[in-house]
C-alpha cells in the first residue's frame, strides 16, 4: 500500500515537473512579468551596475530576435 502512494506520488512529481514551462531567454521571463528589460535587470541584479547593463543586453538582443 504504502509503495503504491508512493510510486504513484513519484509519478505526479514527475508528470507536474515536466509541463512546467521553462524561462529560456531574459526576454521572455521580462515579457512575461510585463516588465521592460531594463527593469528586469534592476529586479535582477539590484546592486551590480556592469552586470545589470549585461543583462539587459542579452536581454534587448534576445527580445529583437524573437520579434
Amino acid at each position: 500500500m504504502i509503495k503504491k502512494m508512493l510510486l504513484a506520488a513519484i509519478a505526479a512529481g514527475l508528470v507536474s515537473a515536466t509541463t512546467l514551462p521553462l524561462q529560456t531567454a531574459p526576454a521572455e521571463a521580462a515579457v512575461m512579468a510585463g516588465m521592460s528589460c531594463k527593469d528586469a535587470a534592476k529586479a535582477q541584479y539590484p546592486d551590480d551596475r556592469k552586470t545589470r547593463h549585461e543583462f539587459k543586453k542579452a536581454c534587448k538582443d534576445a527580445w529583437k530576435a524573437s520579434q
